[in-house]
């Protein structure tokens, strides 16, 4: 029996130890648990007056029970959550975000699988605790990310996938495989070292990183399909293309060798797109000119035939005519623009015969005045 439940005790009245009264204390006392428990059961004993144990208190207890037990199949889904209902470890059915219910437990269970979120995992770097920098820093795993190209270079590849659940595949997600985060990263390393062992280097690291992105998730798509593992996987982000730290040197030597060879290689093509079609021009314009002077070549000398033609025809009608016009014509084209001089062979003995230009005794008119000359005129005759 407590000390305070001992009357007076062997040291008098009231709560007192052996050492006198004690501490006494100060404001309201607390509530007693002993008088809690003590008036609970009171109450419990008179809506029970059978007692514990009768007809009517089995009754209320096992309602209790039940009442309990039902009210545990409420259940709250996240909004970034998939609720997926077991009957007995059997998939039954999904449940939307938000408050839901399902038969208690044993005969339904809830899973809550991440099913909107998505997920990252890195492969080839990982992040560590950094001390000195009072955070976490990023860490080159060369175990993966090292890898052998199909020209038997070393390519060393950091790369980032980012998946999450299929909006149908959240029962698949659960029950297919065990472990979801190494089975997406040991997928894409091998998607990886595939396809960068059936590509040259050089493309990987210069222009060739968004082929490989879509080729790498195709086949990481095809091989979790395979494995019915519910998984999508959104995007492969390749962070970082090098080649080996030990020989990374050598490799811009020779990247810088390469441009160097575009270089000319792009400004020998540009003169000789330049140049090319230039003497194709000059060609093509000999070309035609020659084209055209035959064509007018062919036409005079047609022209000529012809025209040859009609005199002959002319000629033969009237022979003695045609003749001495011809000799008229010719001696006019010849003798119109030269000097002329007449020779009088006769005995008279006249010598050269005077020629009287017609032309030169004709008047001459007198050259436009200009203004000055106007002027100086209409002076004078004032």
């Amino acid at each position: 029996m407590p000390w305070k439940n001992q009357g007076g005790g062997p040291w008098g009245s009231g709560p007192r130890g052996p050492w006198g009264s004690g501490p006494q204390p100060v404001g309201p006392r607390p509530p007693d648990l002993e008088d809690l428990l003590r008036r609970g059961q009171d109450r419990l004993q008179q809506l029970l007056p059978g007692g514990y144990f009768s007809g009517l208190g089995i009754a209320l207890i096992l309602v209790g029970i039940v009442a309990i037990w039902l009210a545990s199949g409420f259940y709250r889904v996240q909004s970034e959550e998939l609720g997926i209902v077991l009957r007995f470890g059997k998939y039954v059915g999904d449940a939307d975000p938000g408050l839901n219910y399902h038969w208690p437990y044993p005969i339904e269970t809830v899973r809550l699988p991440k099913a909107l979120r998505v997920n990252t995992i890195s492969i080839g770097m990982t992040l560590i605790d950094d001390p000195t920098r009072r955070g976490r820093t990023m860490r080159d795993v060369p175990e993966e990310s090292l890898m052998l190209t199909g020209d038997e270079n070393i390519v060393d590849v950091d790369f980032t996938v980012l998946w999450r659940i299929k909006p149908k595949g959240a029962a698949d997600y659960l029950f297919n495989i065990q472990n979801p985060e190494g089975t997406v990263k040991a997928v894409a390393e091998s998607a990886m070292r595939e396809i960068v062992g059936k590509s040259n280097i050089q493309p990987i690291l210069t222009g060739a990183r968004t082929t490989t992105e879509q080729a790498v998730q195709g086949l990481m798509q095809k091989t979790l399909d395979n494995y019915g593992s519910g998984i999508q996987i959104t995007q492969v982000q390749m962070q970082k293309v090098d080649p080996p730290a030990q020989v990374i040197d050598s490799f811009r030597d020779v990247q810088a060798a390469r441009a160097d060879l575009e270089r000319l290689q792009n400004e020998a093509q540009t003169y000789a797109n330049r140049v090319v079609p230039d003497a194709k021009g000059r060609a093509a314009q000999i070309t035609q000119a020659a084209e055209g002077y035959k064509q007018q070549a062919i036409a005079e000398a047609r022209g000529q035939s012809a025209r040859f033609l009609k005199v002959y025809e002319e000629y033969k009608k009237a022979k003695d005519v045609t003749r001495e016009r011809i000799y008229l014509e010719t001696m006019e084209r010849v003798l119109g623009g030269s000097e002329k001089l007449i020779y009088d062979g006769a005995a008279s003995g006249q010598g050269v015969v005077p020629y009287l230009p017609l032309p030169e005794l004709s008047p001459r008119k007198p050259p436009p005045a200009t203004t000055g000359q106007a002027g100086q005129a209409n002076g004078g005759t004032r």
